[in-house]
């Protein structure tokens, strides 16, 4: 990750902080991906622990199936790296963590294709009282570099779901 890179989810962090406060709403995090990135920036910042419940490092699929409650049968069916695994990460972080809002991240960093999806793949899952939705991105670069690009677009979204 680039030190620019860096600096700009730094100060994503901060606003996700600022307006979950200002709205008292509270985010919990699903990461496979970014494996903790989004909560780690989010906990750099100060008044982190007004808002941020917590976070599942989801690496493989059994403690998505496990902890977070994403079907077996999803996973099984359409990979770890799918629209609708993003969506339900994010609904099961928000349950599990009793969260007002919920966001997780699920691609591929590379250096190999996974579950048929090219390097690069991402999923970002936001789950809301109003709903649960997933977004895909396609981002390039080097593994940390796809990492950065996926956190840095999961706080964008959390963002956006905060000004909602």
């Amino acid at each position: 990750m680039t030190n620019q890179q860096h600096l700009s989810l730094h100060h994503l962090a901060e606003q996700a902080v600022r307006q979950a406060m200002e709205l008292k709403l509270t985010v919990a995090t699903a990461e496979s991906l970014t494996a903790g990135m989004v909560s780690a920036v989010l906990a750099d910042t100060p008044g982190a622990s007004g808002m941020l419940q917590g976070g599942v490092v989801a690496y493989q699929n059994s403690v998505k199936a496990d902890v977070l409650k994403v079907s077996a049968e999803l996973l099984a069916n359409a990979g770890s790296v799918d629209h609708d695994v993003a969506a339900a990460m994010a609904e099961g972080a928000r349950s599990a963590l009793g969260a007002d809002i919920g966001v997780s991240t699920t691609g591929v960093a590379g250096p190999e294709a996974h579950d048929g999806k090219p390097v690069g793949t991402v999923y970002i899952g936001v789950a809301t009282a109003a709903g649960t939705n997933a977004f895909e991105y396609v981002f390039s670069g080097s593994r940390a570099e796809i990492r950065g690009q996926a956190c840095g677009a999961a706080l964008e979204l959390l963002i956006q779901a905060l000004a909602s």
